[in-house]
């Protein structure tokens, strides 16, 4: 066990012993030129200077003197070093001085509050101020003197006004005369005018045209050394230069080589075309001109188009380049046999039936829907009379077909239509189906492999319903060679259906 050292502790300095002192204050050399600075002034002492040290007087402690500027504002003014305070009037009894008037009237007449604001001589005028004198009226200047500057005579201005009479009597003779003399029918007339309506909106008729207008062309086919020969339209559809147009519009040179065709563009420019391939049984034909950078007319989707649609025909009826009609859609998927003329066979197809006018010389031409894309090629029209001229009845081929066959003939020059093998015609009135009766079927055929036979009604192929015998030709081209199609025929009162093979025609 550790114990405490025995220590006193009264005695002085008995546990001071034990402790440590102090560690020696570092007191580093201080640079002469800082203590110059930073020093204390010599002879101070403390951390401040004594700025001020007060007077004493007779053992008191007196105030520092006020600053000068303190002094000169508050001091007593030169000679009353002895006047404390100067005593109010009141006290003395004395009258207090009042301030002189602002106005009088023999003083300042322009102090007087009641005087009127004008602007003129004083308001009072001072007794000894004069009255200035009336200036004496000069001579007054007569007639002659203001027309002519100088006097006249009297004769004179009286023959001036006999000479301005006899020129104001002639003049209204002169005009008499010739009032009198013309013709009462004539004159001058006012004529209000309009300024033409400007605003053109996007998807107005006017817009489309001025777009579509140029891949249009005019198209020219005749003999050279012939009287006359055949004119249709075409459409732009590619930027190689192929145009697409009606097979009827170019047949003759189809039919002749020498035969040429000329296209003819919106800006007059007139370029030969070559034929690169035709379809007598779609009446569609492809001609191919030698342009650069041409105007290309855009492809709808002619499946889109629904009966009401606003569509335009746009071609040269009756050789009238660049017409455009506008009309809507009359109906769609009607099955259409026009053509026949000169010995050539009908031509069958299913087209758009629009009232938008359309006359020869449309042929070829485009169809366009709202949005100016091409939806059809005008082919066929309904009408009355010799002259056969439109009745608002006119029919185009859809562009989904016809841009079909087109690439057909770009590609190969001709076309293969899928075919069934028969003969048929419609059903007459009265009978009790609907339908295209089979007239003939083709020893080896499709409808033959088949089952078909002669005297059979069809009623239906593939998904669509045949009514007579333009919409079984429709409905046949409308599938490829080599697919198997159902068809429903109609026997002996019962209904059936069989698979055809379809082939090439």
């Amino acid at each position: 066990m550790m114990t405490e050292p025995n220590v006193n502790p009264e005695q002085p300095g008995a546990r001071d012993a034990d402790r440590l002192g102090p560690r020696p204050l570092a007191r580093p050399a201080v640079d002469p030129a800082q203590a110059a600075v930073f020093g204390r002034p010599s002879g101070v002492d403390g951390a401040f200077d004594q700025l001020y040290s007060p007077q004493k007087s007779n053992g008191v402690r007196l105030a520092p003197p006020a600053p000068e500027s303190l002094a000169e504002a508050f001091r007593r003014p030169p000679g009353a070093e002895g006047v404390l305070l100067e005593r109010p009037r009141e006290a003395t009894g004395e009258p207090k001085a009042q301030d002189p008037p602002l106005w009088h009237s023999t003083s300042d007449p322009w102090r007087d509050p009641g005087a009127g604001a004008v602007l003129a001589g004083p308001a009072m005028p001072a007794e000894d101020e004069e009255k200035p004198a009336k200036r004496p009226p000069g001579a007054l200047l007569s007639l002659p003197e203001v027309l002519f500057g100088r006097r006249v005579k009297p004769k004179a201005l009286a023959l001036l006004g006999v000479v301005a009479l006899l020129v104001g009597a002639v003049g209204g003779l002169v005009g008499w005369w010739v009032a009198d003399t013309g013709n009462e029918l004539t004159g001058s007339a006012t004529i209000s005018e309009a300024e033409a309506a400007k605003e053109r909106p996007a998807g107005s008729v006017a817009e489309i045209a001025k777009r579509v207008a140029p891949a249009v062309v005019s198209l020219e086919v005749f003999k050279p050394g012939a009287d006359s020969g055949e004119q249709g339209s075409g459409v732009m559809i590619d930027p190689q230069g192929y145009i697409l147009t009606n097979e009827h519009v170019i047949s003759s040179a189809s039919a002749d080589p020498g035969v040429k065709v000329t296209a003819i563009f919106i800006d007059g420019t007139r370029t030969e075309g070559k034929l690169v391939g035709s379809d007598q049984k779609t009446d569609l034909a492809v001609v191919k001109v030698n342009v650069t950078n041409p105007t290309v007319l855009q492809i709808g989707k002619s499946s889109d188009l629904q009966v009401g649609d606003t569509v335009m025909a746009i071609g040269s009826p009756l050789a009238l380049q660049n017409s455009v009609t506008a009309g809507i859609v009359s109906a769609l998927n009607r099955p259409i046999t026009a053509g026949g003329d000169n010995g050539a066979p009908p031509v069958t197809y299913e087209a758009i039936q629009t009232d938008a006018a359309i006359n020869h010389g449309n042929s070829g031409g485009a169809l366009v829907d709202a949005t100016g894309a091409l939806v059809g090629i005008n082919s066929s029209i309904r009408s009355s009379g010799a002259d056969g001229g439109s009745i608002g009845i006119g029919f185009a081929i859809p562009s989904d077909y016809a841009v079909k066959i087109a690439k057909a003939l770009i590609k190969d020059g001709k076309v293969q239509h899928a075919d069934i093998g028969i003969n048929a015609s419609s059903t007459v009135a009265g009978s009790s189906t609907m339908g295209a009766q089979v007239k003939n079927v083709a020893p080896g055929g499709p409808a033959a492999n088949a089952g078909i036979k002669e005297g059979d009604v069809i009623t239906k192929i593939g998904g669509r319903l045949v009514r007579d015998s333009a919409e079984m030709t429709v409905a046949v081209r409308a599938h490829d060679v080599g697919e198997v199609v159902p068809v429903q025929l109609a026997r002996d009162g019962a209904s059936f259906v069989v698979d055809v093979t379809l082939a090439s025609d």
